[in-house]
């Protein structure tokens, strides 16, 4: 199961430490969400997500301020008795000193944002279901193409890395090399991101590991991209039969989600980066509401409809 640890969600929702006494470096939370313990803190439990952080705004702040000393003890004892992996405070509320004091008796973190809930909430759910989304390695190469993230696969040597560094130079954005880490955060949606070790290099055969951010300047790398086209380059084959319209789209599948492929032909003499452009200018007009091949199909037909007329008029 994917975990991320406490300690990177503080340092990127930049969130304060109230109970420094905890320490914080064992925790990981696996659940890309959160919970609002308003229902538990009347002492209702059942279906309880206390895996989840638990987020108080100014309802919960309330609710907690109009208890009296022992009930606030009784109700945080039960609620902090869950696995909890820690509380976080917005609108920099600041909670009593018993609750602070109950918090470090049970070795839970309470952190505190300066941020409203709803903004807050909504940030941290987006950026944890990225970083605890289903995740896959695959071998290709991922480029930014006028905004279309183009998965380049192949069998080794086939070009790919060529491919992508002659986009790179025509002004496009290299994601990463020979290894695409690809999460599922959505239904609809796959982020491929580099792995940290590779991120920003290219390996050519022959010349060896390339830094691209530092030949071709900030302006030629991303750090993450939807992945919107998968090219799968081949070798020529003389006797395959390859589709010559695209009327009819081809798939292929990443952790359940179907991302439209083209299968290109390779020979001698035949731009890749050219064809990659077009192929990612023909997939954005197509999600505009345009298909080139089907303009053409009913060319084909009007033409062939027009002629059948005017020989029915010759007779």
């Amino acid at each position: 199961m994917a975990s991320i640890s406490l300690t990177k969600i503080i340092e990127k929702m930049k969130l304060e430490n109230l109970t420094p006494e905890v320490d914080v470096k064992g925790i990981r939370v696996t659940q890309p969400d959160i919970n609002r313990p308003a229902l538990q803190m009347t002492g209702y439990f059942e279906h309880f997500e206390a895996t989840r952080l638990q987020v108080i705004g100014f309802v919960e702040y309330s609710y907690i301020g109009s208890m009296t000393k022992e009930q606030e003890r009784d109700m945080l004892d039960a609620l902090m008795d869950h696995p909890i992996p820690c509380i976080i405070f917005c609108r920099e509320l600041h909670p009593d000193e018993l609750f602070l004091k109950i918090a470090v008796e049970h070795g839970v973190p309470v952190l505190m944002t300066k941020r409203a809930t709803s903004a807050f909430t909504a940030e941290l759910i987006r950026w944890l279901n990225v970083k605890l989304a289903p995740c896959i390695s695959v071998h290709g190469v991922l480029v930014d193409v006028y905004g279309e993230g183009v998965l380049i696969t192949g069998e080794s040597g086939i070009g790919k890395s060529e491919a992508a560094l002659e986009l790179i130079r025509r002004g496009h954005r290299l994601v990463t090399d020979d290894v695409v880490e690809i999460r599922k955060v959505s239904e609809e949606t796959l982020v491929g991101t580099a792995p940290d070790i590779t991120k920003h290099f290219i390996e050519l055969r022959g010349i060896g590991i390339i830094d691209v951010k530092a030949l071709y300047g900030a302006s030629s790398v991303r750090e993450t991209q939807n992945i919107d086209l998968v090219i799968r380059l081949e070798e020529w084959d003389k006797d395959r039969e390859y589709d010559r319209l695209g009327l009819e789209e081809e798939y292929t599948e990443y952790l359940g989600n179907k991302v439209v492929c083209h299968n290109i032909p390779i020979r001698p003499g035949r731009n890749l980066a050219i064809i990659c452009e077009a192929a990612a200018v023909n997939h954005r007009q197509k999600k505009m509401g345009y298909n080139a091949a089907q303009e053409l199909y009913t060319r084909v037909q009007n033409s062939l409809a027009r002629k059948r007329d005017d020989e029915d008029e010759d007779d």
